[in-house]
C-alpha cells in the first residue's frame, strides 16, 4: 500500500502546471478539442435536418459517417505516432480538423455533409496520441492516474459540445448560428495545434523516444502472436461492413454501393494481413530473445475489456435519452438531462480507475474487480422499469457509469506499459475495439428491448472478467523512474555479457 504522504506528493505533481504536469494538461486539452469537433454535429442534428430538408434516414447516415473511419484511423494514427512522435501527430490532427469541419459548417447538401463527416471521423481517433505522450512523461507507478485524467477530461469534450455549442449558436442568432458555432471550434482546434506544437516535447530531457524496428503493421515478438494479431485485425474490418450495412438498411445507398463497400473492406483486410505478415518475419522465425518479447494475449484481453467498457459507454449514452423518454414519458429536455448523468461521471470515474490501478498494487486485479462491477452495474440497469422512480433510475445509471469509466481508466493504466516502442499502435488497436463495441451494441439495440440490451453488455463484461485471468501484467508496472527502452536493453545486454565465461 502507498502512504498518505506519497499519494499527496503524486497529486501535487498531477495538478501543477510545471514539468510533466504541464504536458498532461496541455495534452488532455488537445484531446478535449478533438472531441468537441468530433461531436459538434449531434447538438444540431435536428436543426441541420430541418434547414437542409434531410430525411430521418439521411440524418442517421450522417451520424454513422461521423464514426465510420474512426476504427481504422486509430490503427493508422497509432503507426504514425510511433514513427513521428505524439507532438507532431497531435498537432497535425488538430490542424487537419479545421478543413473538413469548415466544409461541414458551410455544407448545403447531403453529399457534402457525408464526405465532411467521414473525414471528421478521423479526428475522433486523436485519443491514442495522448496516451503515449502521457506515458513518455510519467513513471509507471503514476501512469494510471495521469492517463485517467487525460482520458476522462478529454472525453468530456463530447458533453461540452452538447451544452456549449447550442448556447454559442443562440448568442449569435439567426438561421446560420449553428454554422458559426461549428466553424469556430474547428478554427480553435487548428490554432491550438500550433500552440501544442510549440509548447511540448515528445519526451523529457535525457529520455529517448523509442520507435518500432519495422514499419507498416504492429510488431509482435513470437510466432503464435502473428496469428493472434491476424485474428484481432478481422473484427476491426468487420465493423466497417456492419456500418455499411446499417447505411444500406436505411435505403440511403444503393445495392451496388454496398457491394463496393464490401469489396473495399475485404481489400483493406487483405492489405493489412499481408503487411503484418511482412513486418513480422522475425517473429515468425521466433528470432526475438525472451526478454524482448511481449504477450499479445495481454493486448487481446485489453481489447475485450475496452470493447465492454468504452464500447458500452458510447452505445448507452446514445440510447439513454430515448430510454428515459419511453420508460418514464419524459420530455426531450428532461430525458436528455437524465441521460447526461452517465457521461458526466467521466470527470472523476476514469481518473479514479487509473488511480486505483496505481495504488492497489495489481493492475490486472484492479481491472478484474472493475469488470465485475460492470456486470453488476448493467444487471442493475436491466432491472429498471416504470415501477422505479426515474430519479432513482438516474442514480442507478451513475453507479453503473462509475464502473464503466473506472474500467476504462484501468485498461489504459496497462496499455502503455505492454511494450513502449509500439505503445501507440497497441493503444490504437485497443481504442479501435472500443469503437467496435459501440457499433456492435448499437446494432444489437435495433433488434432487442432495452432489458436484453443491458443484459447483453453485462454478459460481455462477464467474459472480459474471466479473460482478465489470462492477462500478464507488464514488468516494471510500478517502477519509480522513467527509463528509456533503449537504456533498459543496453543494461540487459551488459548484464548478459558480464555473465558469460571469460574468453567466450
Amino acid at each position: 500500500m502507498t502512504s498518505t504522504s506519497t499519494v499527496a506528493a503524486r497529486a501535487r505533481a498531477l495538478w501543477t502546471f510545471h514539468g510533466r504536469g504541464r504536458v498532461l494538461h496541455l495534452t488532455w486539452f488537445a484531446f478535449f478539442l478533438t472531441f468537441v469537433v468530433w461531436f459538434d454535429f449531434a447538438p444540431f442534428a435536428k436543426t441541420i435536418g430541418a434547414q437542409l430538408h434531410l430525411t430521418e434516414a439521411e440524418i442517421k447516415t450522417v451520424g454513422i459517417c461521423n464514426v465510420a473511419l474512426t476504427v481504422p484511423a486509430r490503427i493508422f494514427i497509432g503507426m504514425a505516432l510511433d514513427r513521428w512522435g505524439p507532438r507532431r501527430v497531435f498537432s497535425a490532427i488538430l490542424g487537419f480538423a479545421v478543413v473538413p469541419n469548415t466544409i461541414f459548417a458551410v455544407s448545403s447538401s447531403f453529399n457534402s455533409l457525408v464526405l465532411s463527416r467521414l473525414a471528421l471521423s478521423v479526428v475522433g481517433a486523436g485519443f491514442v496520441v495522448g496516451i503515449r505522450m502521457v506515458a513518455e512523461w510519467f513513471p509507471p507507478r503514476e501512469l494510471g492516474a495521469a492517463e485517467g485524467i487525460y482520458g476522462g477530461w478529454g472525453n468530456f469534450g463530447s458533453a461540452a459540445a452538447a451544452f456549449s455549442l447550442p448556447l454559442v449558436a443562440g448568442l449569435i442568432g439567426g438561421a446560420d448560428g449553428w454554422r458559426w458555432a461549428i466553424g469556430g471550434v474547428g478554427v480553435l482546434a487548428a490554432a491550438y495545434g500550433v500552440v501544442y506544437f510549440r509548447t511540448v516535447a515528445d519526451t523529457p530531457d535525457g529520455v529517448s523516444f523509442a520507435r518500432p524496428r519495422r514499419q507498416g503493421a504492429l510488431e509482435v515478438t513470437h510466432r503464435s502472436a502473428v496469428w493472434g494479431l491476424a485474428a484481432l485485425t478481422v473484427p476491426i474490418n468487420g465493423v466497417l461492413v456492419l456500418i455499411g450495412w446499417r447505411i444500406w438498411r436505411e435505403e440511403v445507398v444503393s445495392d451496388a454501393t454496398f457491394v463496393v463497400v464490401l469489396a473495399g473492406t475485404a481489400g483493406l483486410l487483405i492489405v493489412q494481413e499481408l503487411a503484418l505478415w511482412r513486418v513480422n518475419t522475425a517473429a515468425r522465425a521466433n528470432a526475438y530473445r525472451p526478454r524482448d518479447r511481449y504477450p499479445v494475449r495481454t493486448v487481446a484481453v485489453l481489447c475485450l475489456a475496452y470493447f465492454a467498457t468504452f464500447g458500452s459507454e458510447l452505445a448507452v449514452v446514445t440510447m439513454l435519452p430515448a430510454f428515459f423518454a419511453d420508460t418514464w414519458s419524459l420530455g426531450p429536455a428532461a430525458a436528455g438531462v437524465a441521460a447526461s448523468a452517465f457521461a458526466f461521471m467521466n470527470l472523476v470515474a476514469r481518473p479514479g480507475g487509473g488511480l486505483l490501478s496505481d495504488l492497489l498494487g495489481s493492475r490486472r486485479g484492479t481491472l478484474m474487480v472493475l469488470c465485475i462491477g460492470l456486470v453488476a452495474g448493467y444487471g442493475l440497469l436491466a432491472a429498471l422499469g416504470p415501477a422505479w422512480p426515474w430519479g432513482l433510475a438516474v442514480v442507478a445509471c451513475m453507479v453503473c457509469s462509475l464502473f464503466v469509466q473506472a474500467g476504462e481508466g484501468a485498461v489504459y493504466a496497462i496499455v502503455p506499459l505492454v511494450k513502449k516502442r509500439v505503445s501507440g499502435q497497441i493503444s490504437g488497436l485497443v481504442g479501435a475495439y472500443g469503437n467496435v463495441g459501440a457499433v456492435v451494441f448499437l446494432t444489437l439495440g435495433l433488434f432487442v428491448p432495452a432489458r436484453v440490451f443491458f443484459l447483453a453488455i453485462a454478459g460481455t463484461a462477464l467474459v472480459a472478467t474471466v479473460a482478465c485471468r489470462f492477462l500478464i501484467e507488464p514488468e516494471h508496472s510500478f517502477a519509480v523512474d522513467l527509463v528509456s527502452e533503449e537504456a533498459e536493453e543496453a543494461e540487459a545486454d551488459r548484464v548478459e555479457l558480464a555473465a558469460l565465461p571469460a574468453g567466450s
